[in-house]
Order: C-alpha cells, then structure tokens, then sequence
C-alpha cells in the first residue's frame, strides 16, 4: 500500500477487508485491558492532566505491532505514542489508534470504554473498528457496517458471523440522543434543546458513533474539545452505516488536521438526516 493513495483507489473489498483486521486486532488488545482491568491499577495523569493507565500503553503496543504486520508502510498517530511526542510524519493515508478511548469509565470501572482503531484517507475516515471489551461488543466498517458479540480475545473466525448494521429512519416520536457521561456542557444543552428529542442517554466514549450505527439512537452532539483518534473509528463505523459526523458550520467532519495539532471543533453525528435550524 502506497502512503498518498487517494480515496477512491480504496475498493469496497479492501477497505472491508481491512477494517475486519481492525477488528480481530482491536479484539486482541481488548484481552489485554480486561486482564489489567480485573486487577488493581495505577493511574497517572498525562502532561494535559487526562488519565493514562497499563492498559492503555499495553493495548497501544500490541495494536502497533499488528499494524506493523497487516498495514506496512502505512503511518500510525497513536494516542499514547503522540503523548510521549512520537509523531509521524502523516501523508493523505495514515491510520489513527486510541487504545482505550474513555480511561475514565475504565477507571471508574463503569465498562463504557472501547478499543479504537481507523484509516483515513484524503481527510476521510474510510474503514475503522470500535471493540468495547469489558461488554463483549463489536463494530466495523468500511463500505458496510456490521456489529458482533465477540469475549476479549476471542477468534472472529471462529465466532458467530457478524450482523449487518444501519443507521434508522427518523422515529415519529422523536429522537434518541446521546451525550456524553463525563464531559457536559451548556452547549450541549442549548443545541439538544432544539431537536425534538424524545429519550435521552448518557454513554461513555465512541460508544455513541456505535449507538447510531446500529440504529438505537439518531444523534449526538459533541461541543467539547475531542482529538482524531477518539472518533475516527467510530465515525468510520457511523458513515459506513449511512450516517455521518458535521463540524460545526455544518460540513462533513474532516482528518489530518495537522495546525490543529489532530484536534476537533465542535460537532455533531447523524443518524437522521441532519435537521436545518439546529
């Protein structure tokens, strides 16, 4: 694989193929945190004060190695790594890594947490793979969506075959909404106040792209700062089930933003058809 290679030289084939590799991947890592998670655990804070523990180094090492070996060539921006000051060099074609996106639910052992890993290309995230081990679930995508019950570990070709996943029509009744459990705002608040939103839930990391992908909730609305590699995967996971992410004047959520240093601004996934005037 060429490091520049443009969006549309991705078949649907191979950006499938790739995000199932993800996903046995990010399945492997998932081992990893649950044992480190069914002991006792340091936490420590990292340079920005968010926390970091074992499992996420641990992950993001196996995760590494594997792509070394199903993704050569193809450059890695990894959370931890970025932490330590280890940044690539990124073409148009780069692969994004959170090891375990939502420490916080992990530390507070709440199992709201999720192994992420995504390529982007071109600004766009085109196959990706969120594994949320400490509840047994899985989600892919590349060109399709799918979602599959699969224990930390475990052999995706000796599981049970994986369920195609779509986002649903708008319910009559109103909307789900997701928003997130540690991280609130009156933003947030004033733009869910706008939509006719009938239930509401409180979720912990990429948890929520899934959500929607799979059809149980239409929109979630994210105002705080977030980087790359939290959403990525689960973005991927999100348009290759017929939704999609916009920033905050309303166009499609980009990657590679490099003078933001991989930083978001503000914005807001879609199930539904995005509603005007919110």
């Amino acid at each position: 694989m060429t490091i520049d290679t443009p969006t549309s030289n991705w078949s649907a084939q191979q950006r499938d193929h790739l995000a199932k590799q993800f996903a046995a991947l990010a399945v492997e890592a998932g081992a990893v945190i649950m044992q480190i998670y069914a002991e006792d655990f340091a936490v420590r804070a990292k340079a920005d004060g968010s926390p970091v523990s074992m499992a996420d180094e641990q992950a993001e090492a196996l995760i590494l190695a594997g792509l070394a070996q199903i993704a050569p060539g193809i450059p890695v921006l990894a959370e931890e790594a970025a932490a330590r000051g280890e940044m690539p060099r990124l073409g148009a074609t780069f692969i994004l890594v959170d090891p375990l996106d939502g420490t916080k639910e992990f530390v507070s052992r709440r199992g709201e947490f999720t192994v992420n890993i995504a390529l982007v290309c071109a600004g766009v995230p085109l196959a990706g793979a969120v594994y949320a081990p400490a509840l047994g679930q899985l989600w892919y995508g590349g060109s399709r969506a799918f979602a599959l019950a699969i224990a930390p570990g475990a052999d995706m070709q000796a599981a049970i075959a994986a369920q195609p996943i779509c986002v649903r029509q708008r319910p009559a009744d109103g909307l789900t909404a997701l928003a997130s459990r540690s991280h609130g705002d009156a933003l947030t608040e004033e733009f869910l106040a706008r939509l006719p939103v009938h239930t509401r839930i409180a979720a912990g990391s990429s948890l929520k792209f899934c959500k929607i992908a799979e059809g149980t909730a239409d929109v979630y609305p994210r105002f705080g700062p977030t980087m790359e590699w939290d959403t990525a995967a689960g973005d991927a996971v999100l348009r290759a089930a017929g939704g999609i992410t916009c920033d905050a004047q309303g166009q499609v959520l980009t990657y590679g933003k490099a003078k933001e240093f991989y930083r978001n601004g503000p914005f807001v996934a879609w199930g539904v058809r995005p509603l005007t005037g919110a």
